[in-house]
Protein backbone atom coordinates (compact mmCIF):
# COMPACT_ATOMS: atom_id res chain seq x y z
CA UNK A 1 0.00 0.00 0.00
CA UNK A 2 0.84 3.78 -0.92
CA UNK A 3 2.07 5.94 2.65
CA UNK A 4 -0.90 7.70 4.64
CA UNK A 5 -2.97 5.41 2.10
CA UNK A 6 -5.77 2.81 2.77
CA UNK A 7 -4.11 -1.00 3.56
CA UNK A 8 -7.05 -2.70 2.25
CA UNK A 9 -6.25 -3.83 -0.96
CA UNK A 10 -10.04 -4.08 -3.50
CA UNK A 11 -9.84 -7.32 -4.96
CA UNK A 12 -12.32 -6.20 -7.50
CA UNK A 13 -9.57 -3.40 -9.17
CA UNK A 14 -6.75 -5.22 -8.12
CA UNK A 15 -4.71 -2.56 -5.69
CA UNK A 16 -4.93 -0.74 -2.97
CA UNK A 17 -7.60 1.17 -1.77
CA UNK A 18 -6.80 5.05 -2.39
CA UNK A 19 -8.41 6.55 0.50
CA UNK A 20 -6.67 8.48 3.70
CA UNK A 21 -7.37 7.09 6.68
CA UNK A 22 -7.74 8.83 9.66
CA UNK A 23 -4.45 9.53 11.40
CA UNK A 24 -3.01 6.66 13.47
CA UNK A 25 -5.45 3.94 11.57
CA UNK A 26 -4.40 1.86 9.08
CA UNK A 27 -7.58 1.34 6.92
CA UNK A 28 -10.43 3.99 5.96
CA UNK A 29 -13.48 4.07 7.41
CA UNK A 30 -15.42 1.78 5.21
CA UNK A 31 -12.84 -0.82 4.69
CA UNK A 32 -11.65 -0.44 8.66
CA UNK A 33 -15.11 -1.30 9.49
CA UNK A 34 -15.24 -3.94 7.56
CA UNK A 35 -12.56 -5.69 8.46
CA UNK A 36 -13.20 -4.89 12.33
CA UNK A 37 -16.49 -6.78 11.35
CA UNK A 38 -14.94 -10.11 10.15
CA UNK A 39 -13.05 -9.94 13.28
CA UNK A 40 -15.72 -9.55 16.01
CA UNK A 41 -18.27 -11.37 17.28
CA UNK A 42 -22.08 -11.13 17.94
CA UNK A 43 -24.53 -11.87 20.62
CA UNK A 44 -28.17 -11.34 21.76
CA UNK A 45 -28.71 -8.17 23.66
CA UNK A 46 -29.29 -9.71 27.53
CA UNK A 47 -32.41 -7.80 27.40
CA UNK A 48 -34.02 -8.23 24.53
CA UNK A 49 -32.44 -11.70 22.84
CA UNK A 50 -34.64 -10.72 19.35
CA UNK A 51 -31.70 -8.55 18.77
CA UNK A 52 -27.92 -8.70 18.75
CA UNK A 53 -24.74 -6.42 19.44
CA UNK A 54 -21.21 -6.76 19.30
CA UNK A 55 -19.72 -8.10 22.04
CA UNK A 56 -17.17 -5.76 22.91
CA UNK A 57 -19.76 -2.59 23.11
CA UNK A 58 -21.95 -4.39 25.20
CA UNK A 59 -22.01 -2.39 28.22
CA UNK A 60 -22.11 0.82 25.80
CA UNK A 61 -25.22 -1.06 24.00
CA UNK A 62 -26.90 -1.69 27.92
CA UNK A 63 -27.08 2.01 28.56
CA UNK A 64 -29.18 2.97 25.62
CA UNK A 65 -30.74 -0.14 24.81
CA UNK A 66 -34.65 0.41 24.17
CA UNK A 67 -35.46 -2.44 25.58
CA UNK A 68 -33.69 -1.50 29.17
CA UNK A 69 -36.00 -1.04 32.36
CA UNK A 70 -36.83 2.62 32.41
CA UNK A 71 -36.83 4.84 35.74
CA UNK A 72 -40.56 3.91 37.46
CA UNK A 73 -42.25 7.53 37.33
CA UNK A 74 -43.05 8.87 41.16
CA UNK A 75 -46.98 8.01 40.17
CA UNK A 76 -46.23 4.19 39.99
CA UNK A 77 -46.75 1.80 42.94
CA UNK A 78 -46.88 -1.77 42.11
CA UNK A 79 -50.35 -3.37 42.16
CA UNK A 80 -51.88 -0.77 43.84
CA UNK A 81 -54.86 -0.83 41.84
CA UNK A 82 -55.25 -5.00 41.24
CA UNK A 83 -57.40 -5.39 43.67
CA UNK A 84 -57.18 -9.28 44.75
CA UNK A 85 -54.25 -10.62 46.81
CA UNK A 86 -55.41 -14.19 48.13
CA UNK A 87 -54.32 -16.42 45.03
CA UNK A 88 -56.42 -19.03 46.86
CA UNK A 89 -59.57 -17.31 45.52
CA UNK A 90 -58.27 -16.99 42.02
CA UNK A 91 -59.98 -20.09 39.59
CA UNK A 92 -57.97 -22.49 38.37
CA UNK A 93 -58.40 -21.98 34.08
CA UNK A 94 -61.62 -23.68 33.30
CA UNK A 95 -62.55 -25.55 30.13
CA UNK A 96 -64.27 -23.56 27.37
CA UNK A 97 -68.21 -22.56 27.53
CA UNK A 98 -68.65 -24.88 24.07
CA UNK A 99 -67.04 -27.94 26.06
CA UNK A 100 -70.07 -27.70 28.72
CA UNK A 101 -72.37 -30.56 28.72
CA UNK A 102 -75.81 -29.49 28.62
CA UNK A 103 -76.83 -29.98 31.61
CA UNK A 104 -73.95 -27.76 33.33
CA UNK A 105 -75.05 -25.30 30.62
CA UNK A 106 -78.35 -24.93 31.92
CA UNK A 107 -77.20 -25.08 35.45
CA UNK A 108 -75.45 -22.15 34.60
CA UNK A 109 -78.13 -20.18 32.92
CA UNK A 110 -80.77 -20.57 35.75
CA UNK A 111 -77.75 -19.26 38.37
CA UNK A 112 -77.59 -16.09 36.10
CA UNK A 113 -81.16 -15.25 35.83
CA UNK A 114 -81.82 -15.97 39.85
CA UNK A 115 -79.13 -13.72 40.34
CA UNK A 116 -80.35 -11.53 38.34
CA UNK A 117 -83.83 -11.54 39.83
CA UNK A 118 -84.61 -7.69 41.18
CA UNK A 119 -82.53 -6.18 38.89
CA UNK A 120 -83.60 -3.30 36.07
CA UNK A 121 -82.70 -5.16 33.19
CA UNK A 122 -84.16 -2.07 30.37
CA UNK A 123 -81.99 0.31 30.79
CA UNK A 124 -82.70 3.84 30.74
CA UNK A 125 -81.69 5.97 27.25
CA UNK A 126 -79.48 8.86 27.61
CA UNK A 127 -78.76 9.46 24.46
CA UNK A 128 -77.52 13.52 24.52
CA UNK A 129 -75.37 16.03 22.22
CA UNK A 130 -73.02 18.42 23.10
CA UNK A 131 -72.78 21.86 20.85
CA UNK A 132 -68.85 21.77 21.04
CA UNK A 133 -69.45 18.44 18.17
CA UNK A 134 -71.61 20.14 16.33
CA UNK A 135 -69.97 21.76 13.27
CA UNK A 136 -67.45 18.59 13.51
CA UNK A 137 -70.99 16.70 13.37
CA UNK A 138 -72.49 18.30 10.36
CA UNK A 139 -69.29 18.56 8.28
CA UNK A 140 -69.55 16.55 4.90
CA UNK A 141 -65.82 15.56 5.08
CA UNK A 142 -66.47 13.12 8.24
CA UNK A 143 -66.85 9.43 6.60
CA UNK A 144 -69.25 7.31 8.70
CA UNK A 145 -66.89 6.03 10.81
CA UNK A 146 -65.70 9.27 12.25
CA UNK A 147 -69.41 9.93 12.18
CA UNK A 148 -70.18 7.45 14.83
CA UNK A 149 -67.26 8.17 17.07
CA UNK A 150 -68.34 11.64 17.31
CA UNK A 151 -71.65 10.60 18.13
CA UNK A 152 -70.66 8.62 21.04
CA UNK A 153 -68.10 11.72 22.19
CA UNK A 154 -71.15 14.07 22.14
CA UNK A 155 -73.21 11.57 23.91
CA UNK A 156 -70.43 11.14 26.70
CA UNK A 157 -69.95 15.25 26.74
CA UNK A 158 -73.76 15.72 27.08
CA UNK A 159 -74.21 13.01 29.78
CA UNK A 160 -71.10 15.06 31.61
CA UNK A 161 -72.58 18.49 31.13
CA UNK A 162 -76.24 16.85 32.63
CA UNK A 163 -74.44 15.62 35.83
CA UNK A 164 -72.59 19.15 36.23
CA UNK A 165 -68.74 17.74 35.19
CA UNK A 166 -68.18 20.50 33.07
CA UNK A 167 -66.92 23.47 34.62
CA UNK A 168 -63.96 25.15 36.16
CA UNK A 169 -61.09 23.80 38.56
CA UNK A 170 -61.57 20.75 37.64
CA UNK A 171 -58.79 17.30 36.64
CA UNK A 172 -60.37 14.92 33.89
CA UNK A 173 -58.29 12.02 34.09
CA UNK A 174 -59.23 9.58 30.86
CA UNK A 175 -58.12 5.96 31.47
CA UNK A 176 -57.45 4.18 27.90
CA UNK A 177 -56.66 7.73 26.45
CA UNK A 178 -55.12 6.18 22.87
CA UNK A 179 -55.18 9.37 20.55
CA UNK A 180 -56.73 11.67 23.72
CA UNK A 181 -59.46 12.44 21.54
CA UNK A 182 -62.13 12.71 24.11
CA UNK A 183 -59.76 14.70 26.05
CA UNK A 184 -60.12 16.87 23.34
CA UNK A 185 -63.34 17.44 22.92
CA UNK A 186 -63.83 18.49 26.56
CA UNK A 187 -61.42 21.04 26.07
CA UNK A 188 -63.12 22.33 23.30
CA UNK A 189 -66.28 22.24 24.99
CA UNK A 190 -64.49 23.96 27.92
CA UNK A 191 -62.54 26.60 25.67
CA UNK A 192 -63.79 29.37 28.11
CA UNK A 193 -62.94 28.12 31.36
CA UNK A 194 -60.10 27.86 33.47
CA UNK A 195 -58.08 25.86 35.35
CA UNK A 196 -58.77 23.38 33.93
CA UNK A 197 -56.20 19.91 33.81
CA UNK A 198 -55.86 16.76 31.67
CA UNK A 199 -54.24 13.76 32.49
CA UNK A 200 -54.60 11.04 29.65
CA UNK A 201 -53.45 7.51 30.83
CA UNK A 202 -52.39 5.05 28.42
CA UNK A 203 -49.92 2.07 28.84
CA UNK A 204 -48.97 2.24 25.20
CA UNK A 205 -46.82 4.86 23.10
CA UNK A 206 -49.74 6.35 20.50
CA UNK A 207 -48.99 7.72 17.49
CA UNK A 208 -51.05 10.37 15.86
CA UNK A 209 -51.88 11.94 19.11
CA UNK A 210 -54.12 14.73 19.21
CA UNK A 211 -53.16 16.37 22.53
CA UNK A 212 -50.33 18.33 21.54
CA UNK A 213 -52.23 20.55 18.99
CA UNK A 214 -53.75 22.39 22.31
CA UNK A 215 -51.62 25.63 23.10
CA UNK A 216 -54.50 27.40 25.18
CA UNK A 217 -52.78 28.64 28.75
CA UNK A 218 -55.61 27.75 30.51
CA UNK A 219 -55.85 23.75 30.30
CA UNK A 220 -52.33 21.58 30.63
CA UNK A 221 -52.17 18.19 28.99
CA UNK A 222 -49.83 15.76 30.26
CA UNK A 223 -49.48 12.09 29.26
CA UNK A 224 -49.04 9.51 31.70
CA UNK A 225 -47.29 6.01 30.38
CA UNK A 226 -48.44 3.41 32.87
CA UNK A 227 -50.23 0.80 33.15
CA UNK A 228 -53.66 1.78 35.37
CA UNK A 229 -52.99 -1.23 37.89
CA UNK A 230 -50.23 0.92 39.06
CA UNK A 231 -51.21 4.04 39.06
CA UNK A 232 -51.21 6.00 42.14
CA UNK A 233 -53.32 9.79 40.92
CA UNK A 234 -52.27 10.96 44.64
CA UNK A 235 -48.68 11.24 43.49
CA UNK A 236 -49.24 12.70 40.17
CA UNK A 237 -47.25 16.07 40.62
CA UNK A 238 -50.13 17.88 39.09
CA UNK A 239 -52.32 16.68 41.71
CA UNK A 240 -50.30 17.09 44.36
CA UNK A 241 -49.85 20.77 43.80
CA UNK A 242 -53.42 21.89 42.67
CA UNK A 243 -55.46 19.45 44.36
CA UNK A 244 -57.93 19.57 42.24
CA UNK A 245 -60.96 17.28 42.00
CA UNK A 246 -61.29 14.67 39.13
CA UNK A 247 -63.35 13.45 37.03
CA UNK A 248 -62.88 9.75 35.31
CA UNK A 249 -63.55 9.45 32.07
CA UNK A 250 -63.20 6.88 29.07
CA UNK A 251 -64.76 5.72 25.87
CA UNK A 252 -64.59 1.90 25.72
CA UNK A 253 -62.01 1.35 28.76
CA UNK A 254 -62.06 -2.77 28.16
CA UNK A 255 -62.81 -5.32 30.54
CA UNK A 256 -60.29 -5.26 33.29
CA UNK A 257 -59.70 -1.83 32.81
CA UNK A 258 -62.56 -0.53 33.79
CA UNK A 259 -62.20 -1.62 37.34
CA UNK A 260 -58.57 -0.94 37.65
CA UNK A 261 -59.93 2.79 36.32
CA UNK A 262 -62.83 2.62 39.51
CA UNK A 263 -60.35 1.36 41.74
CA UNK A 264 -58.08 3.96 41.06
CA UNK A 265 -60.18 6.40 41.87
CA UNK A 266 -62.17 5.38 44.45
CA UNK A 267 -59.96 3.41 46.62
CA UNK A 268 -55.79 4.92 46.13
CA UNK A 269 -56.94 8.77 45.18
CA UNK A 270 -59.70 8.93 47.34
CA UNK A 271 -58.23 6.93 50.78
CA UNK A 272 -54.21 8.02 51.88
CA UNK A 273 -51.85 6.70 49.41
CA UNK A 274 -49.36 4.79 51.55
CA UNK A 275 -48.23 2.14 48.84
CA UNK A 276 -50.25 -0.57 50.30
CA UNK A 277 -53.73 -1.98 48.42
CA UNK A 278 -56.00 -2.20 51.38
CA UNK A 279 -59.45 -2.05 51.07
CA UNK A 280 -61.13 0.85 51.20
CA UNK A 281 -63.59 1.09 54.25
CA UNK A 282 -66.40 3.57 53.92
CA UNK A 283 -66.50 4.79 56.96
CA UNK A 284 -64.69 7.34 55.53
CA UNK A 285 -67.69 9.29 55.48
CA UNK A 286 -67.86 8.92 59.34
CA UNK A 287 -64.68 10.06 59.98
CA UNK A 288 -65.36 12.99 58.18
CA UNK A 289 -68.34 13.71 59.72
CA UNK A 290 -66.16 13.54 63.38
CA UNK A 291 -64.17 15.95 61.95
CA UNK A 292 -66.24 18.45 60.78
CA UNK A 293 -69.01 18.64 63.68
CA UNK A 294 -67.54 21.49 65.33
CA UNK A 295 -68.17 23.50 62.10
CA UNK A 296 -65.82 26.32 62.82
CA UNK A 297 -65.58 28.30 59.64
CA UNK A 298 -67.62 27.84 56.21
CA UNK A 299 -64.13 27.42 54.56
CA UNK A 300 -64.01 24.09 56.43
CA UNK A 301 -67.24 23.11 55.61
CA UNK A 302 -66.76 23.54 52.10
CA UNK A 303 -63.49 21.86 51.87
CA UNK A 304 -66.01 18.85 53.48
CA UNK A 305 -68.01 19.51 50.73
CA UNK A 306 -65.87 18.87 47.96
CA UNK A 307 -64.79 15.35 47.48
CA UNK A 308 -61.22 14.07 45.82
CA UNK A 309 -63.73 12.57 42.80
CA UNK A 310 -66.23 14.88 41.14
CA UNK A 311 -67.56 11.96 38.77
CA UNK A 312 -66.84 9.42 36.88
CA UNK A 313 -68.00 8.83 33.27
CA UNK A 314 -67.33 5.26 31.65
CA UNK A 315 -68.41 3.94 28.16
CA UNK A 316 -67.42 0.37 29.33
CA UNK A 317 -67.16 -2.74 26.83
CA UNK A 318 -65.31 -6.09 25.96
CA UNK A 319 -66.75 -7.42 29.43
CA UNK A 320 -65.53 -10.52 28.28
CA UNK A 321 -61.82 -9.47 28.84
CA UNK A 322 -62.90 -8.96 32.86
CA UNK A 323 -60.74 -10.46 35.47
CA UNK A 324 -62.03 -11.85 38.61
CA UNK A 325 -58.69 -10.57 40.15
CA UNK A 326 -59.36 -7.13 39.43
CA UNK A 327 -63.23 -6.84 39.35
CA UNK A 328 -64.52 -4.60 41.80
CA UNK A 329 -67.63 -6.62 42.34
CA UNK A 330 -66.75 -9.68 43.60
CA UNK A 331 -68.77 -8.48 47.41
CA UNK A 332 -71.69 -8.76 44.93
CA UNK A 333 -71.22 -11.77 43.45
CA UNK A 334 -70.88 -13.33 46.63
CA UNK A 335 -73.86 -11.87 48.05
CA UNK A 336 -76.09 -14.17 44.95
CA UNK A 337 -74.12 -17.05 45.56
CA UNK A 338 -71.91 -16.51 42.61
CA UNK A 339 -67.73 -16.81 42.74
CA UNK A 340 -65.19 -16.90 40.57
CA UNK A 341 -66.31 -20.04 38.60
CA UNK A 342 -69.49 -18.54 37.87
CA UNK A 343 -67.87 -14.98 36.75
CA UNK A 344 -65.36 -17.57 34.07
CA UNK A 345 -68.11 -17.89 32.23
CA UNK A 346 -70.62 -15.29 32.72
CA UNK A 347 -67.61 -13.23 31.52
CA UNK A 348 -66.93 -15.51 27.99
CA UNK A 349 -70.45 -15.89 27.71
CA UNK A 350 -71.21 -11.87 27.70
CA UNK A 351 -69.74 -12.25 24.18
CA UNK A 352 -73.15 -13.52 22.84
CA UNK A 353 -74.22 -9.81 23.43
CA UNK A 354 -72.82 -8.66 20.54
CA UNK A 355 -71.23 -12.03 18.41
CA UNK A 356 -73.67 -15.23 19.29
CA UNK A 357 -73.11 -16.71 15.55
CA UNK A 358 -71.01 -16.41 12.98
CA UNK A 359 -73.28 -14.79 10.95
CA UNK A 360 -73.80 -12.03 12.60
CA UNK A 361 -70.27 -11.20 13.37
CA UNK A 362 -70.16 -9.68 10.14
CA UNK A 363 -72.51 -7.66 10.78
CA UNK A 364 -71.36 -6.27 13.74
CA UNK A 365 -68.03 -5.59 12.59
CA UNK A 366 -69.95 -3.21 10.79
CA UNK A 367 -72.05 -1.77 13.85
CA UNK A 368 -68.95 -1.21 16.03
CA UNK A 369 -66.62 1.24 15.54
CA UNK A 370 -62.59 0.41 14.36
CA UNK A 371 -60.74 2.85 13.65
CA UNK A 372 -58.13 4.42 15.39
CA UNK A 373 -57.96 4.74 19.09
CA UNK A 374 -60.89 2.04 19.49
CA UNK A 375 -60.20 -1.96 19.32
CA UNK A 376 -62.35 -4.29 16.94
CA UNK A 377 -65.04 -5.29 19.71
CA UNK A 378 -66.66 -8.23 17.81
CA UNK A 379 -63.58 -9.82 16.40
CA UNK A 380 -61.96 -10.90 19.76
CA UNK A 381 -63.49 -14.71 19.91
CA UNK A 382 -62.66 -17.67 17.96
CA UNK A 383 -65.28 -19.95 16.70
CA UNK A 384 -64.75 -22.34 19.48
CA UNK A 385 -65.57 -19.79 22.14
CA UNK A 386 -68.71 -18.37 20.33
CA UNK A 387 -70.24 -21.71 20.10
CA UNK A 388 -71.86 -20.77 17.62
CA UNK A 389 -71.41 -24.66 16.15
CA UNK A 390 -71.51 -26.68 19.69
CA UNK A 391 -74.65 -24.33 21.01
CA UNK A 392 -76.54 -25.03 18.47
CA UNK A 393 -79.82 -26.90 19.08
CA UNK A 394 -79.62 -25.79 22.83
CA UNK A 395 -79.87 -22.48 22.13
CA UNK A 396 -81.37 -19.88 19.42
CA UNK A 397 -79.51 -16.90 18.42
CA UNK A 398 -81.79 -14.85 20.27
CA UNK A 399 -81.63 -16.64 23.59
CA UNK A 400 -78.09 -16.50 23.30
CA UNK A 401 -77.97 -12.95 22.75
CA UNK A 402 -80.24 -12.39 25.62
CA UNK A 403 -78.20 -14.03 27.99
CA UNK A 404 -74.94 -12.08 26.92
CA UNK A 405 -76.45 -8.99 27.49
CA UNK A 406 -77.30 -10.25 30.95
CA UNK A 407 -74.09 -11.58 31.86
CA UNK A 408 -72.68 -8.08 30.65
CA UNK A 409 -75.52 -6.30 32.98
CA UNK A 410 -74.93 -8.67 35.84
CA UNK A 411 -71.20 -7.97 35.71
CA UNK A 412 -71.81 -4.07 35.67
CA UNK A 413 -74.48 -3.99 38.65
CA UNK A 414 -71.62 -5.00 40.51
CA UNK A 415 -69.98 -1.69 39.78
CA UNK A 416 -72.54 -0.12 40.39
CA UNK A 417 -72.57 -1.67 43.99
CA UNK A 418 -69.40 -1.39 44.22
CA UNK A 419 -69.55 2.70 43.66
CA UNK A 420 -72.81 2.85 45.91
CA UNK A 421 -71.32 1.16 49.29
CA UNK A 422 -68.43 3.76 48.67
CA UNK A 423 -70.59 6.77 48.56
CA UNK A 424 -71.67 7.24 45.08
CA UNK A 425 -74.62 7.64 42.83
CA UNK A 426 -74.16 5.43 40.18
CA UNK A 427 -76.24 4.45 37.47
CA UNK A 428 -75.95 2.96 33.89
CA UNK A 429 -77.73 4.31 30.49
CA UNK A 430 -77.55 3.31 26.86
CA UNK A 431 -75.91 6.74 25.69
CA UNK A 432 -76.17 5.83 21.87
CA UNK A 433 -77.82 3.45 19.57
CA UNK A 434 -77.01 0.20 18.69
CA UNK A 435 -76.12 0.76 15.43
CA UNK A 436 -73.45 3.22 16.05
CA UNK A 437 -72.06 1.04 18.59
CA UNK A 438 -72.59 -2.41 19.95
CA UNK A 439 -70.93 -1.10 23.08
CA UNK A 440 -73.51 1.24 24.18
CA UNK A 441 -73.79 1.27 28.03
CA UNK A 442 -72.36 4.15 29.74
CA UNK A 443 -71.13 4.09 33.67
CA UNK A 444 -71.79 7.42 34.82
CA UNK A 445 -71.19 7.89 39.41
CA UNK A 446 -71.28 11.51 41.13
CA UNK A 447 -70.67 11.70 45.19
CA UNK A 448 -74.58 10.90 46.84
CA UNK A 449 -75.57 14.00 47.92
CA UNK A 450 -76.79 12.28 51.19
CA UNK A 451 -73.37 11.56 51.84
CA UNK A 452 -72.23 15.11 51.46
CA UNK A 453 -75.12 16.63 53.60
CA UNK A 454 -74.34 14.00 56.17
CA UNK A 455 -70.28 14.85 56.18
CA UNK A 456 -71.33 18.52 56.56
CA UNK A 457 -73.47 18.49 59.31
Amino acid sequence: PVPGRCAYFVERKKRFCRMIPAPGRRFCGEHGQQEEENNRKRIPCPLDPKHTVYEDQLQKHLKKCNSREKPKPVYFVQDINAGLKDVAEIPEKQVPVSSLSKEELENLITKLKKASNGLELCLQEQILSHQALQQALSDPKNGESAFKHLKQQASILGNMEKLHLLGPGRCFVEFGAGRGKLSHWVDVALQNVENVQFLLVERATTRFKVDGKHKRRDSTFERLQVDIQHLCLKKVPILEKKKLPVVGIGKHLCGAATDLALRCLVESYTTCCDGENEEPAPKRYRTDKTDTASDNSDNESNKDDCKPVAGIVIALCCHHKCDWTHYVGREFFKSVGLGPVEFHYFQRMSSWATCGMRETTAKASTSEDQTDDTQDHEQTFSKTESGSDTLQGILTVEERREIGCLCKLLIDHGRIEYLQQRGYKAALQYYTESAVSLENVLLTAVPSPILIRESAT
